[in-house]
């Protein structure tokens, strides 16, 4: 039997049945949840850096989401906070690279 002990899409169990398998499972609580949700996000983090594929920043936006959801917060609120930030310190589209200051 293989350990996990992680944080998964809510389909894999399935999938797992699906190849004939018995996956265990337990649903976690808000504070277990938010702790695995930020052991995610440095995961998909760290696969990104290494492969710098797109698909590993949509399982980051995935967790981002999650970790929306578990703080009661909407993807619009979200939004709006990202963008407020943009219109007061700007995006990083110009690609500035800061040297150094006085």
């Amino acid at each position: 039997m293989k350990v996990y002990n992680k944080l998964v899409r809510d389909k894999i169990p399935e999938m797992i049945v699906n190849e004939n398998r018995h996956p265990v499972t337990r649903v976690l609580d808000n504070d277990e949840y938010r702790v695995e949700l930020n052991k995610k996000l440095q995961e998909e983090v760290k696969e990104y850096i290494e492969d710098n594929n797109v698909e590993e920043l949509a399982d980051i936006v995935e967790v981002v989401y999650g970790i929306l959801d578990s703080m009661d917060i909407s993807i619009e609120e979200f939004e709006s906070i990202r963008k407020a930030k943009v219109d007061k310190r700007g995006a990083f589209k110009d690609r500035i690279y800061l040297e150094s200051a006085d």
